[in-house]
């Protein structure tokens, strides 16, 4: 689908940055939404994803919205000035926190509240840049973000109306599309079933040392703590851990390596401190895999009765809830059961479906969504 002049585009910034959950959002839901214009045909509007030069968008698999680069430069200054000008006229969607200040109808995406909330966890630079940045998005730009969780925090710390905030959820439909490489606990030297995981950057607020004091307090269970992920230290600096006896530090893995852990653990251990979403646990449900989550808004939201919930100050009770989960199968399969009917409420195609409902109903695009019905 080409027009001189598209009604929409997309900042395709994301293209050029590490994958991690903000950026798998932003290109499901670009995937998802490629799939809803296609389908639409000529009563969709024209759409044109814009990023910094030499991006690639193959593994999209684009087949209605169009794709472009260009810039001299890249990161905020290439958003600030050639993003800018190159969507003048359209309507801008921007999926990972951040877009031009100045465009005058963009619809921006802010995933969570953290950088406000635990402001102590980020870098010095980091924490300016992106408090300010959301403050002056907020002002310009229609707003969204990914839980009924975040709509209240950003409510409170914008100080605006939740009504602005839209809510348009993570999917899961992209790790149900991995077939698991179940390898993978041979090649790391781990035991199917007599291991816990964690996936995520060891970054402050993912409270990683407290879940390694709780395994430790596990004696002769005869299990592994699996931590996949890597530290951002420009973002988060240097954080030492006391890391106990049988836990094994993968690295970064595959989305093939990942699923395959996912279905052989024991369980997957979540203790966040702060999450504006959260969505390795409705990965690990895709891989029935029970959940042990932290008990905080974003999480109780989002996993409902599929999970053991803990204090995540407590390793005490997180401990207990390893030795149940080792001692009780009964448990675990109870878990697998409700994960299964959890993850059944998100799909990217539904988060789609409702950022193009949200640019018609907020005016932002003329006329009516094609072929959809209003979302709330």
């Amino acid at each position: 689908m080409s027009r001189d002049k598209p009604d929409l585009f997309i900042n395709g910034r994301f293209l050029t940055q590490d994958l991690t959950g903000v950026q798998r959002y932003a290109s499901e839901v670009v995937k998802a939404l490629d799939g809803l214009l296609l389908a639409a045909g000529p009563n969709a509007p024209a759409c044109r994803l814009l990023a910094p030069k030499g991006s690639d968008a193959n593994h999209l698999g684009l087949k209605a919205i169009d794709f472009a680069t260009g810039g001299p430069m890249g990161g905020h200054p290439w958003e600030q000035t050639w993003l800018a000008a190159a969507a003048s006229g359209g309507v801008l969607v921007n999926l990972c926190n951040s877009g031009p200040i100045l465009h005058p109808r963009a619809l921006t995406v802010i995933h969570d509240a953290v950088v406000y909330r635990m402001p102590g966890h980020f870098s010095a630079n980091y924490r300016r840049l992106h408090q300010a940045l959301g403050r002056v998005l907020s002002k310009g730009s229609r707003l969204a973000t990914v839980s009924h969780f975040s709509q209240g925090e950003l409510s409170q710390v914008l100080n605006l109306d939740a009504a602005r905030i839209a809510v348009i959820p993570n999917g899961t439909d992209h790790i149900a599309r991995v077939v698991p490489d179940d390898g993978v606990t041979a090649r790391q030297g781990l035991t199917p079933g007599r291991y816990f995981l964690f996936v995520g950057s060891p970054a402050p607020h993912k409270n990683l040392a407290m879940a390694l004091k709780a395994f430790s307090q596990l004696e002769n269970s005869g299990m592994t703590f699996v931590v996949v992920g890597a530290a951002k230290s420009k973002v988060f600096g240097d954080g030492g851990l006391e890391v106990p006896d049988n836990v094994v530090f993968t690295g970064r893995l595959t989305d093939a390596e990942i699923a395959g852990l996912y279905r052989q653990a024991a369980a997957f251990v979540f203790p966040s401190l702060y999450e504006g979403f959260g969505i390795p646990p409705l990965e690990a449900m895709v891989h029935d895999c029970p959940v042990l989550a932290s008990d905080i808004g974003s999480c109780r939201e989002v996993c409902a009765d599929a999970a053991l919930f803990f204090p995540p100050d407590a390793p005490d009770v997180l401990a207990g809830l390893m030795a149940r989960i080792v001692a009780e199968p009964d448990t675990a399969d109870s878990l697998r059961a409700r994960g299964r009917v959890r993850i059944d409420h998100y799909s990217w195609r539904s988060s789609a479906q409702k950022l193009l409902d949200r640019l018609y109903l907020g005016d932002l695009l003329r006329g009516r969504a094609p072929g959809l019905k209003a979302a709330a």
